[in-house]
């Protein structure tokens, strides 16, 4: 009797914990496939961030954060979307959620950091991206320290930004961004030459925006080559005839 006894209740706690397994199995699978459906949003949204495809990005990031609002990156992209969108007191909100889930992911660092001198931060700004470009886990410091280098710009340390940048280039000498700041900060201090030199190397790896036309431009008229600063201005009226910098070559037609 006893033995039957331990037999059932033997058989029933195998019962019982074949149950649980199963719905601890259930419960992990649906983990996983949320995660996975947040990430498949995640990267839409991204994509058509890039594409500047704003409202198509928010309704996909918006979806991805439904399904898993504990994912630093989503909370991240979403942080961006935001600041591109010119709601930045929420950008800030899901840039300290992003910390705050991942308070040591450099990417999230790097661009809270960037967000908060461009708010005018610019000493916590900077302290966050010092912290970005420094650990040993970033693969890619100079995008931090060039971010770095653009804090110091609009405040009288003209010669900490410059020597960011140097070392933004350091570490990676193709960095685009890098090369056309030094572009700019060579041209303002009347270094032609050396602004020339960086507008060459920035064309191997970069294309022509505005700007970098408009200081080309102005650096081959300052060495005497009026004709390559002509061929400079032409690239500038034909490619972005709306810009600022055109219209400072004629007005635009009405």
């Amino acid at each position: 009797m006893r033995h039957n006894y331990a037999v059932l209740l033997n058989l029933t706690l195998k019962f019982l914990l074949s149950i649980a397994l199963t719905a601890c199995g259930s419960i992990f699978d649906h983990g996983v496939k949320q995660s996975e459906s947040a990430d498949i949003y995640l990267q839409l949204g991204v994509r058509y961030l890039d594409l500047n495809k704003l409202e198509i990005s928010k309704q996909n990031l918006l979806i991805a954060l439904d399904k898993d609002p504990n994912n630093a990156q989503i909370q991240n992209a979403y942080a961006f979307l935001c600041e591109k969108l010119e709601d930045y007191p929420k950008a800030k909100e899901h840039y300290l959620m992003a910390l705050g889930i991942s308070p040591d992911a450099w990417s999230i660092q790097n661009n809270y950091g960037r967000f908060l001198c461009e708010q005018g931060d610019r000493q916590q700004g900077l302290e966050i991206l010092k912290k970005a470009f420094a650990t040993p886990l970033n693969d890619k410091p100079w995008i931090a320290i060039t971010n770095a280098g653009r804090c110091q710009l609009d405040t009288q340390m003209q010669n900490n930004a410059l020597s960011y940048f140097e070392k933004a280039l350091f570490h990676n000498s193709n960095y685009a961004p890098a090369l056309l700041e030094m572009q700019k900060l060579s041209f303002n201090a009347g270094d032609y030459g050396v602004a020339q030199t960086y507008f060459k190397r920035y064309l191997d790896v970069g294309a022509y925006t505005p700007a970098s036309l408009w200081i080309a431009m102005e650096t081959e008229f300052a060495l005497g080559q009026s004709q390559m600063a002509h061929t400079y201005e032409e690239k500038l009226l034909e490619q972005f005839p709306l810009s600022k910098e055109a219209k400072q070559i004629r007005p635009v037609l009405q």
